[in-house]
């Protein structure tokens, strides 16, 4: 994959590393950038080259089956939170036309007694590919842990306690997905493969996907292309934590766009990781951002009002 010019890169092992300087200095780069940009791409985050190529493996391999295996696993009732989710169901808040893509949703597996495991859907078992949920779930887990350590950095950034976030997101609402953008057959109308939006969550761990495509939008209205160096996560706000920090930390407009014409006959594989909060976490803005020049800019509601109006907005709900 391309370099990255566009996106600060750091690195997680500074902030675990126990030496306060390196501690402090990954705070201080991780909250300037989401300041200023809202992305980040991340080095030494605890997912394994391995790791990631049998879940790209599996994930391919479910992508390649027959569309009415695939549909099998579109189950009716779950609002697209776990299973298969078909071609152009999913929008961009406002959009009318449905995105290029189908995708997976892998949910949190509650492993103690924690009595939230009742709100949430088992996920669903994928037959023909042998190991696509075990691994799936391993990434997964991988993933929760970098981003509790980024939030733990956030936190410190925004002068909370450390561990502020700790219980908000244990067996939080997070969701896996790997997305498929399917090659272009037709001249699209004014379909993209992903529509302008901003995630919804608390920030989005983006594994490296499988072409170039991404796009971010500057505070300067300009669009410019985000790629990972191997062995990079890129780590973005969502709005959740925009909403919480009172727009202290940005969540980022960004889109995927569709590839050159010569490239229309190709497939496009991405796997972002939505760390989402328990729903009963409030989003009220932190009293710590909020000033004179920075008066409340949203009105109090919880993770889980705030999911399912968004849900309702982009047409899986």
């Amino acid at each position: 994959m391309n370099s990255n010019e566009n996106i600060p890169s750091i690195d997680l092992e500074d902030f675990l590393s126990g030496d306060p300087v390196r501690k402090q200095a990954f705070v201080m780069q991780l909250g300037l950038a989401y300041e200023n940009i809202g992305f980040v791409a991340v080095r030494n985050h605890g997912l394994s080259d391995e790791l990631t190529d049998q879940l790209y493996r599996r994930v391919k391999a479910f992508f390649d089956l027959p569309v009415e295996i695939k549909k099998k696993y579109e189950i009716e009732g779950l609002a697209g939170q776990r299973g298969y989710t078909s071609f152009g169901k999913e929008h961009a808040k406002g959009a009318k036309e449905g995105d290029l893509k189908e995708f997976w949703h892998f949910g949190q597996e509650v492993e103690d007694n924690d009595p939230i495991k009742n709100e949430y859907y088992p996920n669903v078992i994928c037959e023909e590919v042998p190991g696509f949920n075990k691994v799936g779930i391993q990434a997964y887990k991988a993933l929760e842990n970098a981003g509790k350590e980024i939030l733990r950095a956030i936190a410190l950034y925004l002068g909370l306690e450390e561990n502020y976030f700790d219980a908000k997101i244990h067996n939080g609402n997070s969701i896996l997905r790997p997305i498929h953008y399917s090659p272009i057959i037709d001249e699209p109308k004014n379909a993209v493969r992903a529509g302008e939006h901003e995630d919804i969550n608390l920030i989005t761990l983006l594994i490296g996907a499988s072409a170039e495509g991404l796009a971010i939008k500057t505070l300067d209205d300009k669009w410019v292309p985000v790629t990972a160096l191997p062995g990079q996560i890129v780590v973005n706000v969502g709005d959740m934590l925009q909403r919480l920090t009172n727009n202290k930390l940005r969540s980022t407009t960004h889109c995927v766009l569709n590839p050159p014409r010569e490239l229309w006959n190709t497939s496009r594989y991405s796997i972002p990781f939505f760390l989402h909060p328990r729903m009963d976490m409030p989003l009220d803005c932190l009293a710590s951002c909020i000033d004179e020049k920075n008066p409340v800019a949203y009105a109090p509601i919880t993770a889980g009002e705030y999911l399912i109006e968004r849900l309702r907005e982009i047409g899986l709900k």
